[in-house]
């Protein structure tokens, strides 16, 4: 029967079922968990024997750079990045190349092979959406959806500016329909915008040119808005002054802006079973944490300030946040904020481009190597390790690399070995420059974290976070049939075989995708459907003609005509609209 298996007798981490390592077995039947089988559709189904074997939910990326214009850009930049990973057109898969920036055939298929079954672009500029549904819609394997950016779209602070929160609320609805996008992404506040003059923001309270709003008002209005609209997933807030010395400070107070803000996630959506509440409760989700966690005044004098963001998100509840580790080697620097790749290209004289997308957004593509060598390369490696261990609630955390900025996704599995394993850190600071060590506290942290906390960080949370836990993230009835099954052994494990680690989380010995086998130790066996998320938000009729009145008016502005602005479902793969704020 097509998406319906067991996988019998292996070790299963769910927590958002609690469930941390009993033996149990996981029935799917089309396409989702159920409680159990009927000895008749027992007869003739497939059967994975995982005795001996960790069993979690398909992996869950809510931060990766996969689809778009400027992700396209980093492929036509870098052709030496091609030559250096290439995969092989077999009977069932398409050819494929690029290391840091993946052709969408070989992302698609690298993600699957280490158990990943759903992943999130973390920015759509809205002119450029179809781009990236198309390079969604192409990406095998995978259920993806993105975050629209908006944090310095000149409708959003016109209507910030005035205080007009319903215009703006019917605004992002209508944003999200027209685009097909899933939640709110918010970089360098008021600063792109200033970019678009060769200028930026540097504090908090600093207005814009032209629309004279600040980065508060702007996380403020933004973090608002999503509430009121019932949004699934918080605010992806990428702070100012990212990758500044110092800039720990801003990023600290950029949190406090939504703290008493109340959460609500009004998603008409089955959910599937689970022990602990699924719904989300944070307001804001900080992205990247240890690119905007420097302290220091220069690149002479910097150090990890992260100890001092995870004290504050220690003692809160209303922040969640992405790691973007990086684990050394090639990078390609990817981001909508235009003056931090200014920035990097004044620091090292590499390419670069610049694009300012209309009255929109703005974007810098960079190629960038980390060095164990260079002594701030060797800090950030620390730090974004850091950003892990020193949050003491893994709930509060999520494990990225911010692929490609901190290194591609293909590295997931060195990061989740150096937070299992002090022996490995250890290894790894023995080939660092000594500012890992002295400028960080990541020295003196001899956590470990277990398969349970992994879970958490690469599955549970994830979905929790951006509102997909209703059917990603668990193993729960009624839950997408994606499972990853790992040959590692829980009463086996040794944190210091760190080599063992390193090869199983490079391939999954099964990857399971609603309820079909997709990889066997690391080879992609099958190519099922996949789905395209998007939020169907709901507003008032009248808001949103009035609301329109304004955008049609400024639209003699743009290079398209206003018809051909919206994306239309067929750019999407099985397109899947979440019903957000709607009338029950």
């Amino acid at each position: 029967m097509a998406g319906t298996i067991t996988i019998k007798n292996g070790y299963v981490f769910d927590p958002l079922n609690e469930i941390n390592g009993e033996i149990m077995d996981i029935f799917i039947k089309d396409g989702k968990v159920v409680r159990e089988l009927s000895a008749a559709e027992m007869k003739d189904i497939k059967v994975i024997d995982a005795s001996g074997m960790t069993i979690m939910p398909g992996g869950v990326d809510s931060h990766s750079h996969v689809a778009g214009a400027k992700v396209n850009a980093g492929r036509a930049m870098r052709p030496e990045d091609h030559y250096k990973a290439n995969l092989q057109k077999t009977s069932l898969t398409h050819s494929g190349s690029g290391y840091t920036v993946p052709s969408v055939y070989k992302q698609g298929y690298d993600y699957s092979t280490m158990g990943y079954t759903t992943v999130f672009e973390a920015a759509i500029p809205p002119l450029e959406a179809r781009h990236t549904h198309e390079e969604m819609h192409a990406t095998p394997l995978l259920d993806m959806g993105g975050y629209l950016v908006l944090g310095n779209n000149f409708f959003m602070m016109r209507y910030l500016r005035e205080g007009d929160m319903e215009k703006a609320a019917a605004y992002v609805a209508w944003m999200m329909k027209t685009h097909k996008a899933y939640g709110i992404k918010c970089v360098n506040p008021a600063g792109v915008e200033n970019w678009s003059w060769g200028k930026n923001v540097s504090s908090l309270d600093e207005a814009n040119i032209h629309f004279e709003i600040t980065p508060r008002e702007i996380i403020k209005g933004l973090t608002e808005i999503n509430e009121l609209l019932g949004m699934p997933m918080p605010v992806h807030l990428h702070a100012n002054n990212l990758g500044h010395p110092g800039c720990y400070a801003i990023t600290k107070d950029s949190l406090k802006i939504s703290d008493g803000v109340k959460t609500r996630q009004d998603m008409d959506v089955e959910w599937a079973e689970t022990k602990i509440d699924p719904s989300r409760n944070r307001s804001v989700y900080l992205s990247h944490l240890m690119f905007n966690g420097f302290a220091g005044t220069t690149w002479a004098d910097c150090e990890s300030g992260i100890k001092y963001v995870a004290d504050y998100i220690n003692n809160k509840d209303h922040v969640v946040t992405d790691s973007g580790c990086t684990p050394f080697g090639e990078a390609t620097v990817m981001t909508g904020d235009g003056p931090a790749i200014h920035d990097l290209y004044t620091l090292t004289g590499n390419k670069w481009s610049n694009t300012d997308v209309e009255m929109e957004c703005g974007s810098g593509v960079l190629p960038f190597t980390y060095y164990k060598s260079n002594p701030v390369h060797s800090l950030q490696w620390a730090m974004g390790l850091e950003c892990l261990l020193l949050i003491n609630d893994p709930w509060k955390t999520i494990m990225t690399t911010d692929s490609p900025n901190g290194g591609p996704f293909t590295k997931y599995p060195e990061v989740m070995t150096w937070i299992m394993s002090e022996a490995f850190r250890k290894q790894t600071f023995s080939e660092c420059h000594k500012w890992a060590n002295d400028r960080s506290t990541l020295g003196g942290i001899n956590r470990e974290l277990s398969l349970y906390d992994l879970a958490i960080l690469t599955r549970a949370n994830p979905a929790k976070t951006i509102g997909m836990a209703h059917r990603k993230g668990s193993l729960g009835v009624g839950a997408d049939g994606d499972v990853t099954v790992y040959n590692i052994n829980p009463q086996q494990l040794d944190a210091n075989n760190y080599e063992a680690l390193l090869r199983t989380f490079r391939k999954a010995e099964y990857t399971v995708k609603d309820g079909e086998i997709v990889v066997v130790k690391g080879e992609v066996v099958s190519l099922p459907g996949k789905r395209t998320y998007y939020s169907d938000v709901h507003v008032q009729d009248e808001r949103e003609k009035e609301m329109l009145v304004d955008v049609k008016d400024w639209f003699r502005y743009y290079t398209v005509g206003f018809a051909n602005y919206p994306t239309p479902e067929k750019y999407l793969e099985n397109p899947t609209p979440i019903q957000v704020n709607g009338e029950r």
